[in-house]
């Protein structure tokens, strides 16, 4: 990666406020960021730091109230058109897979919406990606109802890289899964952005996620990015809500294996 090559994600001088008036405030203030090709970026921090929020101003769903937020060179907000799942992938966290729509469906839904394409191409197009994250076949016809929660995550990935975006957007993606489908997952998103070359921005609370994909860290707090470097670097950094989320309790037992440790006992 050349430093500098143009940033996949430029974030300068960002306002979220929301509100009006005397009940307006402001969730980010001169918030600063750039993701670099390539990178897995992490996105932490308390409730109500607008980590979804800088999600969905990333897919054009939200406008600055001042400031700007770029992907890919252009402004985000022309991203919120037809075609913007060319350039971003969005896995939300629960899925959002449509009920009453096959698993082949769901996955082919952005492809078929173009109209560009004849409908068994899409169907081509749609069964590649099925397999491509794991999953068989035969599951093209299942109904989002008979899935597993893993099965669930893995439709909703299928369906984000459908138009081969360049930048996926992760929202908690191993929330609500349990532990060997969380590293199961994890491991499926290194091999697709190893294969791929994804740049990845993702939200997360998970610090075994976290440590098991991130490449870089970046800390919302006090309205705007405190902190942003390797996972281990800003786990040393000096500020309250770092303290809390990686070194309590639940932050020593997920950073142990990186450093090699065992984790004291309870």
């Amino acid at each position: 990666m050349q430093a500098s090559s143009e940033p996949v994600v430029r974030i300068d001088g960002l306002w979220s406020v929301f509100g009006q008036g005397e009940s307006a405030f402001a969730v980010h203030q001169d918030l600063m960021l750039t993701v670099q090709r390539g990178e897995m970026l992490s996105l932490v921090g308390g409730s109500g730091t607008g980590k979804t929020v800088l999600l969905r101003q990333m897919l054009g769903l939200l406008q600055p109230s001042r400031g700007s937020v770029t992907v890919l060179g252009r402004p985000a907000a022309e991203m919120s058109g037809e075609g913007a799942a060319a350039r971003v992938g969005m896995l939300f966290q629960h899925g959002a897979l449509f009920s009453a729509f096959n698993v082949l469906d769901n996955i082919a839904f952005a492809l078929r919406e173009l109209g560009t394409l004849p409908d068994a191409l899409v169907r081509d197009a749609a069964m590649a990606k099925l397999q491509l994250v794991g999953l068989k076949p035969e599951h093209a016809t299942r109904m989002p109802a008979d899935l597993s929660g893993g099965m669930v995550k893995r439709v909703a990935l299928a369906r984000a890289l459908i138009m081969d975006p360049p930048l996926l957007l992760l929202d908690e993606p191993t929330a609500g899964l349990d532990p060997n489908s969380s590293d199961d997952f994890c491991a499926l998103l290194r091999e697709l952005h190893a294969q791929l070359g994804l740049t990845v921005v993702m939200v997360t609370h998970d610090l075994d996620t976290l440590f098991a994909l991130s490449t870089r860290v970046a800390v919302l707090a006090d309205k705007r990015v405190i902190v942003d470097g390797a996972p281990l670097d800003v786990a040393q950094f000096d500020h309250p809500f770092i303290h809390h989320f990686f070194q309590g309790e639940r932050g020593r037992r997920a950073m142990a294996p990186v450093h090699g440790a065992v984790p004291p006992e309870a």
